[in-house]
């Protein structure tokens, strides 16, 4: 099929297209979704709740392209924004540059799962076919100069992906988190059996202290999530967002209409104080992988954190047979705890000559720095010589 029979729609909201239509166009099973963030559900929960719309400076700008019979072929989810909060591939610098020049670089055109730096396709083509992969990325350019945008960003793209915009001349960027791999694991133990018998001590100390109080730890999902317990979690995720940004990205009607359209696909786990939930953090269950992304706790107990959000992960990992854990961005902690560097990808269109050309110029110079951090890190795992598989 020649790219001139293709069509683009823009869709300025995630309800406008039927949950069928999206999740058809999403790698996955049976109409359900490999990654749940990739979910119709997961969008319009955000979208409903007004957690991402124009108000918030997520409007959304989604493109369907189909063929001449108006059979969808493929899907770019993207948004028109006025500021580049809650991105997690930072762009600060680009932006005050241009606007010292004279220039705006907002609005800017975001194509990504809002507030969450995982991983995931973005140019979503169920038959693979690159030429309609090339004409989300074109119709992507296109739009930008329509909506008087100064650039195109999509984040945490699969390597592949970000190798295509990259033949299309977007500019490519790379960045590290960190991930926990299972090598077939048996249960928590074989997994320290993997480590220096030092840093085994270390986890076993932590995992003891954490929950020294008499405190026990709960995993639910589906039915079992209640409001009561979204109530619980809330106050847990308000505490860290209020101490660390000021204010959550989320309000508390996102979290039940995740409950009411992705309860299956989230993992919510709890530590209990007898009957009373004093810390929490969520988890999303892909196919093969778990993802780690918000807690918080109204009790501050040594180690908790570490316990909640790393090793009841790992636990969870192991039980249910899943590859990898993804525990969010950042965090050099991570090591520590098992969980090993690895390169996050994305891609970036500009329209201004002279801002593409400093941006390149800098993204020579930081490709190299990241690939040389990443070197280091690895002799900061805690790994016994020859006892990991994942590389």
């Amino acid at each position: 099929m020649s790219p001139k029979s293709f069509t683009a729609t823009i869709h300025s909201s995630t309800a406008s297209i039927p949950a069928e239509r999206w999740n058809s166009l999403v790698p996955g099973t049976d109409g359900v979704p490999d990654n749940p963030f990739l979910d119709h559900g997961f969008f319009l929960a955000l979208e409903e709740s007004g957690c991402a719309t124009g108000r918030t400076g997520w409007q959304p700008q989604h493109i369907i392209i189909a063929d001449e019979t108006g059979t969808a072929l493929g899907l770019l989810p993207l948004f028109l924004k006025s500021h580049s909060m809650g991105e997690y591939v930072f762009d600060h610098g680009w932006a005050n540059a241009l606007e010292r020049a004279g220039g705006s670089y907002y609005p800017k055109l975001q194509g990504s799962v809002p507030f969450t730096p995982v991983t995931a396709p973005k140019l979503l083509v169920p038959s693979d076919d690159i030429a309609v992969k090339a004409a989300l990325l074109q119709t992507a350019q296109d739009l930008a100069l329509q909506r008087n945008a100064s650039s195109v960003h999509l984040t945490f793209l699969p390597e592949a992906e970000a190798d295509l915009a990259g033949a299309a001349a977007w500019l490519r960027r790379v960045d590290t988190q960190f991930h926990w791999h299972n090598q077939g694991f048996g249960d928590f133990e074989q997994f320290l059996e993997t480590l220096s018998s030092r840093k085994r001590k270390v986890i076993r100390r932590e995992r003891r202290d954490a929950l020294a109080e008499g405190l026990t730890v709960r995993w639910l999902s589906g039915s079992e999530i209640a409001e009561r317990h979204w109530d619980a979690f809330f106050d847990f995720y308000e505490d860290t967002g209020a101490r660390k940004w000021g204010r959550p990205y989320l309000n508390r009607q996102f979290f039940s209409l995740l409950g009411q359209y992705l309860a299956d696909r989230v993992v919510l786990m709890l530590a209990y104080d007898g009957d009373t939930p004093i810390a929490g953090a969520i988890n999303f269950r892909g196919r093969d992988r778990l993802y780690g992304r918000n807690w918080g706790a109204t009790r501050d107990v040594p180690f908790l954190h570490f316990e909640l959000c790393y090793y009841q992960a790992i636990d969870y990992a192991i039980a249910h047979g899943l590859a990898v854990v993804e525990a969010g961005a950042q965090g050099e902690h991570k090591l520590a705890r098992g969980y090993t560097p690895v390169t996050t990808h994305s891609a970036h269109w500009i329209a201004h000559p002279g801002l593409r050309q400093a941006v390149a110029s800098y993204l020579e110079d930081e490709r190299p720095a990241i690939e040389r951090e990443q070197e280091v890190l690895e002799n900061f795992t805690p790994y016994r010589r020859g006892a990991r598989t994942d590389r």
